[in-house]
């Protein structure tokens, strides 16, 4: 099985279409794990209040800057949780959560 093209073709006599992965837009994997080491993983991401997916991804980050290997343009994780609040006018910027 062949991945898709990160570009696809253009279209016959028209301006080629706009490339369908932006940097905002996350990559899709498909990972099959053994039933034991997504149990321990996905205990593991509850303990620091972490999903499944994201607990995945701050260990292969973790392990490629280890090693070394993190490309420089990688972005930063996303961050968790609910955006902080905007600050009240009248009583000044929220408290920290």
């Amino acid at each position: 099985m062949t991945a898709p093209s990160e570009e696809p073709a253009p279209e016959p006599g028209g301006t080629p279409p706009t490339p369908r992965r932006t940097r905002q837009q996350r990559k899709q994997v498909l990972l099959r794990l053994d039933p034991q080491v997504y149990e321990a993983l996905a205990r593991w991401a509850g303990d620091e209040l972490r999903s499944a997916n994201a607990q995945i991804e701050f260990l292969l980050r973790r392990a490629l800057a280890e090693a070394g290997r993190l490309p420089g343009d990688a972005g930063p994780l996303p961050r968790r949780g609910r955006p902080p609040r905007a600050p009240d006018p009248e009583t000044g910027p929220a408290p920290p959560s």
